[in-house]
C-alpha cells in the first residue's frame, strides 16, 4: 500500500509504505501471545510501515505524527478494498542508531522491543545488521484477540 502526501496545492510533502509483516519479531508475538501456527495463519492480518519519508525540502512542525494519524484513520478501509480484508496492527521498526521514533511516539504508537540486529535472511545467526526498535499501532481495541482467532 503507498501513500503519496500533498499540501492542498498539490505539492508533494511525504510518502509511506506498507508491505508485509515480519515474519517473526519476539517482542510482537510474545504481546499477541502467538505461537508458530497461530502466526502463520494470521500474519496477514498486520501490515509494517516499510517506509516513512518527510521530504527533505518540507519543513512543518509535527508533519509526521499528523501525517501518521491520518494514515492510521484510512489504513484498515484502504487495505480491505484493494486486499479484501482489514488488517488489524500496523508495525514498524526503527533504526535506533540513526532515529529515536519521535514520531511514532507523538502518534501513540507503542514501544514494544528491539530486534537482535539479524535480518531476514539470516537463517544461521551469521549477519548482523543494525538494531532496530520495534513499534506497533493497534486498528482496533480487541486485536489480540483477532489475531489469535482461526479467522482474523
Amino acid at each position: 500500500m503507498k501513500y503519496l502526501v500533498q499540501d492542498r496545492d498539490g505539492r508533494d510533502l511525504a510518502c509511506l509504505l506498507f508491505g508485509s509483516a515480519a515474519w517473526k519479531t519476539r517482542p510482537r508475538d510474545e504481546l499477541i501471545g502467538w505461537n508458530h501456527e497461530t502466526r502463520s495463519r494470521n500474519l496477514l492480518w498486520i501490515t509494517n510501515n516499510t517506509r516513512f519519508l518527510i521530504l527533505p525540502w518540507v519543513r512543518v512542525p509535527h508533519l509526521a505524527s499528523h501525517v501518521l494519524g491520518r494514515i492510521i484513520r484510512r489504513i484498515r478501509a484502504d487495505w480491505n478494498a484493494k486486499y479484501g480484508h482489514p488488517v488489524h496492527l500496523l508495525e514498524t521498526f526503527v533504526e535506533r542508531e540513526r532515529f529515536i521514533g519521535t514520531c511514532y511516539k507523538a502518534a501513540n504508537w507503542i514501544y514494544v522491543g528491539s530486534t537482535k540486529g539479524r535480518g531476514r535472511q539470516d537463517r544461521y545467526t551469521t549477519l548482523k545488521v543494525p538494531i532496530k526498535d520495534i513499534y506497533l499501532y493497534p486498528l482496533i481495541s480487541h486485536f489480540k484477540e483477532a489475531l489469535l482467532n482461526e479467522n482474523g
